[in-house]
């Protein structure tokens, strides 16, 4: 099983359409697949629903997509660094849906693991819980929260085997294993390349189950 592609190009050819819902790995700028952004940007296609922690920067990122006006509706934890992020949603150019870091992150790990919905006290009282199911479990109130999943997933990772199989580096770990695990097609741009079983199968940080093509 060899999971390589010759290039990021390549790998969304034919997997990338308009309308289509993205997750995409990163923490800032850390840990973004940067090579891959720029892929997508270039495929032309419009429409898109992307979920990220937040929106990258005015030229680099998701910022990029943004630009070009290739984005629709951005589902994030935090967007106060991209000014054109501001611009298109103030305008009305863009729909926003903020949620908690914790929340986002749990709403892509349990959509990955086919966990439709779970319940949280964050957001309790606040407008994050309008329109959402309230219920008491031991005196407590929490909302219900449905899971995430994605069309496609990009992520960036350290290293990879051929099967696909994932190493992180430090703190570009991040959302990135949560975003592989809710895309039904997920696409992971690597830095470095092994042949399967070089990786010491207690190092790997995500099973290549989760990934359908390297790059």
């Amino acid at each position: 099983m060899n999971k390589l592609i010759a290039s990021a190009e390549l790998a969304l050819a034919d997997i990338a359409a308009d309308n289509q819902t993205i997750a995409v790995g990163g923490f800032g700028l850390c840990g973004i697949p940067e090579a891959l952004i720029e892929a997508l940007k270039n495929t032309g296609v419009t429409g898109l629903t992307c979920i990220s922690n937040n929106a990258g920067v005015d030229d680099f990122g998701l910022g990029k997509l943004l630009q070009t006006k290739q984005i629709k509706k951005m589902i994030s934890s935090y967007v106060g660094e991209n000014k054109e992020f501001e611009r298109q949603y103030l305008n009305g150019e863009l729909d926003v849906e903020l949620t908690p870091q914790g929340t986002l992150a749990e709403k892509l790990r349990a959509g990955g693991a086919g966990i439709p919905a779970f319940f949280t006290q964050t957001g309790v009282g606040t407008l994050i819980a309008e329109g959402k199911e309230v219920r008491e479990f031991d005196g407590k109130e929490y909302i219900l929260e449905p899971s995430l999943t994605a069309d496609i997933a990009l992520v960036k990772a350290y290293k990879a085997d051929k099967a696909g199989n994932l190493v992180f580096r430090k703190t570009a770990r991040n959302f990135n294993p949560e975003c592989a695990m809710a895309g039904k097609f997920t696409v992971a741009e690597v830095e470095h390349v092994v042949e399967i079983g070089e990786i010491d199968p207690d190092h790997i940080h995500l099973p290549g189950i989760y990934v359908n093509r390297i790059v």
